[in-house]
């Protein structure tokens, strides 16, 4: 295997959690809350690694999809990593949003309500990222207005 085959593995599987047997799009979410936990305390670290991730997938997935001969392979996982740490961006931290965030990005990126699925259709790495992306803003959006509700009820 050529050195650029394999970087490109490694980082749209992100290390290989992509090839899980079961549900690996869940395990790269789980990673994103991984990474969430890591950088979460520093906004500068939190969006440089969100920035990071997020161009390495738009980079690297649709490269990815010509090597696993596939488009929006299940192995490449990325995309969810973004999407998770997107999901979170510039909320109060609060495990209660955490774990809403997570279910809440999941379910959408499952059943993909408009423009999400879409955006999936589009080529490349930017369809493979894109989707995800939007599951985010629309996940971000739903607890940025809960964080704010629930803080507007307890005053």
């Amino acid at each position: 295997m050529r050195l650029k085959d394999f970087t490109v593995k490694t980082i749209s599987t992100f290390f290989y959690v992509g090839y899980l047997p079961f549900i690996p799009g869940t395990f790269g979410s789980i990673f994103g809350l991984f990474l969430f936990f890591l950088v979460k305390d520093s906004l500068f670290l939190y969006a440089g690694v969100t920035l990071l991730i997020t161009v390495l997938g738009l980079s690297v997935s649709g490269q990815a999809e010509k090597i696993f001969g596939q488009k929006d392979c299940r192995y490449i996982v990325i995309d969810e990593i973004a999407g998770m740490l997107l999901s979170l961006m510039f909320l109060p931290y609060d495990l209660k949003l955490v774990i809403a965030g997570f279910v809440i990005f999941r379910l959408l990126d499952a059943l993909k309500p408009y423009p999400i699925g879409r955006l999936e259709r589009l080529k490349g790495g930017v369809g493979v990222m894109s989707d995800d992306i939007m599951a985010a803003v629309y996940t971000n959006l739903i607890l940025q207005v809960t964080a704010r509700l629930a803080s507007f009820k307890a005053s």
